[in-house]
């Protein structure tokens, strides 16, 4: 049996079950909006989806990062990113509320933020950024999933003939099962509904991240094959041309950094937490606990995975098959992976699906098919709130990102380019420059001074990284083809 809502918007402030009988709203927050419930262990959860599950699965990935630069140049850089992200995610913590911090008005995204603040083209700006980089990493999310999911196929392959088997395995189905997966997902009303999904995305990344680190210190402690490693990475003339060595270099800067940033989703996530004690501190502490511990987990996966493997080490020590064995082991690993890629899929999708629900809402406020809620008794679970439009626009999306994602295996290269075009300015020009505005900061001044040389210096670690994404990109389209299996 179904009953028709009529609520004026589709978007997160608009949740149907934020409405009682008759249409009265009840457990409303101060700005009329569905009361916020999350805590800064529910906004860590969303973090850690986000930033452990950096395309590629960043942490995995660490390892040959570390061997491009070497022990001193991949470290430092390691610990710089950590910095620059934590302390500009404090800035942009504090933008939430505007003019104040904490008794300022609510700004629900990014783009809002950056409307209060700074205003003008620059909206327009940080619109693009952000969005085309959650368009890309749901996409990336669904190529990097299946190549878990094929992992696990392949290393049983791997165990019945041997490791000198290719074992080539087709990851378009396995596309196709992430995808079916995610339309059913997508259906949950917004971002509040996420903290249970994010929880567990959380735990299944720390799974998978202590299985490398755990292998890696048992292929250190086990000696066998020796491994180079060396203070600046790969030897020119030995692993790679001096033309590859620049190119390499440039990636990796570029992987360590990205590894670390969640601003796309910052503010969106912000926007859950209840409002005592005030979200910018829970955001502050929440941030500074997922950092540190991220760091630590970068750091030890980063360096021990390149002691372990040397200047050979893969793109991704799980999936890439750096180890073979214990073959139960690896599975659980990359199923883990897997898991966790469901959640952060959605962490990233949900600021999208609102973002374009809403604008539609705002645009057409009287046409039903795009606000009117139809309230469904669903067994055992209680009352569904279905949209039509929500139901095809989002499930449209989620075919959208698979096709291109079978029809571009190599999309993660051009995400890294997008990645660097939108690292500068979500993580730090918008940041640094809303805080400058909202402090009304005296231009010249000994701060001013150095966060515009920060500032700077941050956008030429994005340009030396678009850099290495544009050269990697050209090497992956010399062999393209449609539809392609990386498998």
């Amino acid at each position: 049996m179904a009953a028709e809502l009529h609520t004026g918007s589709m978007y997160v402030d608009q949740d149907p079950e934020a409405f009682s009988n008759g249409g009265v709203r009840k457990n409303l927050d101060d700005d009329g909006r569905p009361k916020r419930t999350g805590t800064w262990v529910t906004a860590s959860a969303h973090i850690i989806t986000a930033v452990i599950g950096s395309v590629d699965v960043g942490v995995l990935s660490l390892a040959w990062a570390m061997a491009q630069l070497g022990w001193i140049a991949g470290f430092a850089v390691l610990m710089a990113s950590s910095f620059i992200t934590y302390f500009t995610s404090t800035l942009l913590a504090d933008c939430y509320g505007a003019p104040d911090p904490v008794t300022g008005r609510r700004n629900y995204n990014y783009m809002d933020t950056v409307r209060a603040h700074l205003g003008g083209r620059k909206v327009q700006l940080c619109g693009l950024a952000q969005y085309s980089n959650l368009v890309g990493i749901t996409i990336g999310y669904t190529i990097t999933a299946s190549l878990s999911m094929v992992a696990v196929k392949r290393s049983n392959c791997f165990r019945r003939h041997g490791h000198n088997v290719k074992c080539h395995t087709s990851n378009n189905p396995f596309m196709i099962i992430f995808a079916c997966i995610q339309i059913l997902l997508s259906q949950m009303l917004n971002f509040h509904k996420l903290s249970w999904l994010s929880i567990l995305a959380a735990i299944m990344s720390f799974s998978y991240s202590s299985i490398g680190l755990g292998l890696s210190i048992a292929k250190v402690a086990g000696g066998g094959n020796q491994v180079r490693t060396s203070l600046t990475g790969v030897t020119v003339g030995v692993d790679v041309s001096s033309t590859e060595k620049v190119w390499r270099t440039f990636q990796a800067i570029g992987d360590i950094a990205f590894a670390y940033a969640y601003s796309t989703v910052l503010v969106e996530i912000q926007d859950t937490l209840k409002s005592s004690p005030p979200e910018n501190k829970m955001m502050r502490r929440a941030s500074g606990i997922v950092v540190s511990t991220t760091t630590v987990f970068y750091v030890l996966c980063g360096c021990l995975g390149y002691a372990a493997f040397g200047n050979d080490a893969p793109r991704n020590i799980l999936a890439g098959f750096g180890f073979y064995e214990p073959f139960w082991l690896i599975d659980l690993a990359n199923v883990c992976i897997a898991i966790h890629l469901v959640g952060a899929y959605q962490v990233f999708g949900q600021p999208l699906f609102q973002f374009v629900e809403s604008k539609c809402s705002e645009k057409w406020p009287e046409n039903k098919f795009i606000t009117r809620e139809h309230a469904i008794e669903v067994p055992f679970i209680g009352v569904y709130h279905m949209n039509f439009f929500r139901l095809l626009w989002r499930t449209a999306y989620v075919i959208m990102t698979a096709v291109v994602a079978m029809i571009f295996p190599f999309f993660n290269d051009f995400l890294g380019l997008i990645g660097a075009a939108s690292f500068w300015p979500l993580t730090v020009y918008f940041p640094i420059e809303m805080h400058i505005a909202q402090t009304k900061m005296q231009k010249y001044s000994f701060t001013w001074t150095w966060l515009k040389v920060l500032s700077w210096a941050c956008l030429i670690v994005s340009l030396v990284a678009a850099a290495g994404s544009v050269e990697g990109l050209v090497q992956s389209l010399k062999a393209y083809k449609p539809f392609q299996s990386q498998g």
